[in-house]
C-alpha cells in the first residue's frame, strides 16, 4: 500500500448544532443559497456532518469530531479555513475576512493537536486581520505538498502579502492566478476550483483566463506523472473541485460530495479510481452555505504522539 505525503490519514471535523446559510459571506461566494426563514438546516446539517464521519472512519481515516453548539458561527462546519496543519510538526493559524468567521478559531482544536500529535510550534496570521490582510487557509490555497506549490486564485480572501508570509515560513512556491466563473465573476475561494491529489489533479481550466498561467499550472501539477482531470465549469459549480485525497487503511481515497461524485463522467472516475477509491458523503444542507466536503476536512499533516 502506497503512503503520500499529499493525502492525510486524520481529520477534523467540525459538527454544528444551529447551522444556517452565513449572510454576512454571501457577497463575494456565488455558491451560497440563501436560506428560507421557514426551513430549519439544523438537524439535517447535524446528521449529514456525522454521517460524513462516520463513513470516513469505515474507510479507516482518523475523525478528530468537534461539537459547536454556538449561535454566532454559522461557518463553524468548514474548520479548513482557519487552521493548517503541516509536516515537521507546524501549525498555521489564518486571518479571516468575515469576522463572524473569526469567531471559528478554537483554542481546544490547538490543544487537542498538541496532545495527540508532535507539534513543535504555531504561527497565528490572525493579527493581520486589522490591515485587511486576509488568508483563508486551504480554502483559499490549494497546497502541492509534493512539489511544494501553493496554488492560489486572487480574491479578497487571499491576500498576496499573506501568501507570501505563509509561503516563506512554510516552505511553498507561491503561484497565484485570475478566475472567474461562467457569469465573469470572481471565484473566491481556490478550493472549489481545483484539488490536487498523488498522482491526479483535478481543476476548472476553463475559469483560469490567462492561457499562459494556466499551461504554466498544468504543466506544474503534471510535473511529477499526475493525470490532469480538467472540470468543465458546470461540474464546478457541482463542487466536483471541492474534494480531498486522504490516506485510508487500505489506500487512498478521494474524499468528495455525492452531489460532486454524479457530476464526474465515468472517464473523469476512471481516471481518479486508478490510485484512489471514489467516497461519496451526501451533505446537500451543508453545501447550501457554498462549501462542500474538502471544506468540511481540516487535514492533519503531523506525526501522532506514541
Amino acid at each position: 500500500m502506497r503512503y503520500s505525503v499529499q493525502s492525510p490519514s486524520a481529520v477534523v471535523m467540525v459538527r454544528p448544532h444551529h447551522f444556517t446559510v452565513n449572510t454576512e459571506t454571501a457577497a463575494d461566494n456565488s455558491f451560497q443559497i440563501a436560506n428560507d426563514s421557514s426551513e430549519d438546516l439544523s438537524a439535517k446539517a447535524y446528521d449529514e456532518i456525522g454521517r460524513a464521519a462516520e463513513m470516513l472512519r469505515s474507510y479507516g481515516v482518523t475523525v478528530h469530531l468537534f461539537e459547536d453548539e454556538g449561535t454566532s458561527t454559522p461557518d463553524s462546519v468548514f474548520p479548513n479555513n482557519w487552521f493548517s496543519t503541516h509536516a515537521g510538526g507546524h501549525v498555521a493559524i489564518y486571518p479571516m475576512k468575515a469576522e463572524s468567521r473569526r469567531r471559528e478559531r478554537r483554542a481546544d482544536i490547538i490543544e487537542m493537536l498538541k496532545a495527540r500529535y508532535r507539534v513543535q510550534d504555531v504561527i497565528d496570521y490572525s493579527g493581520l486581520e486589522p490591515d485587511g490582510l486576509f488568508l483563508e487557509g486551504t480554502g483559499a490555497m490549494v497546497l502541492d505538498h509534493i512539489d511544494r506549490v501553493a496554488y492560489a486564485v486572487r480574491s479578497d480572501r487571499t491576500d498576496p502579502i499573506a501568501l507570501e508570509r505563509f509561503a516563506t515560513h512554510f516552505n511553498f512556491e507561491p503561484m497565484a492566478f485570475e478566475a472567474r466563473d461562467a457569469n465573469d465573476l470572481p471565484i473566491y475561494h481556490t478550493n472549489v476550483l481545483m484539488c490536487v491529489g498523488t498522482e491526479f489533479a483535478m481543476i476548472g481550466t476553463g475559469m483560469i483566463r490567462d492561457a499562459k498561467r494556466r499551461d504554466e499550472m498544468l504543466g506544474r501539477l503534471a510535473r511529477f506523472g499526475r493525470r490532469i482531470v480538467e472540470l468543465t465549469d458546470a461540474q464546478i459549480e457541482k463542487f466536483a473541485g471541492n474534494a480531498l485525497e486522504l490516506q485510508g487503511r487500505d489506500g487512498l481515497i478521494l474524499a468528495l460530495s455525492t452531489t460532486a461524485l454524479a457530476a464526474l463522467d465515468h472517464a473523469q472516475r476512471a481516471t481518479i479510481e486508478e490510485s484512489a477509491k471514489l467516497v461519496a458523503l451526501d451533505i446537500p444542507t451543508i453545501e447550501r452555505a457554498g462549501g462542500s466536503v474538502r471544506c468540511t476536512l481540516a487535514g492533519i499533516h503531523l506525526t501522532p504522539r506514541d
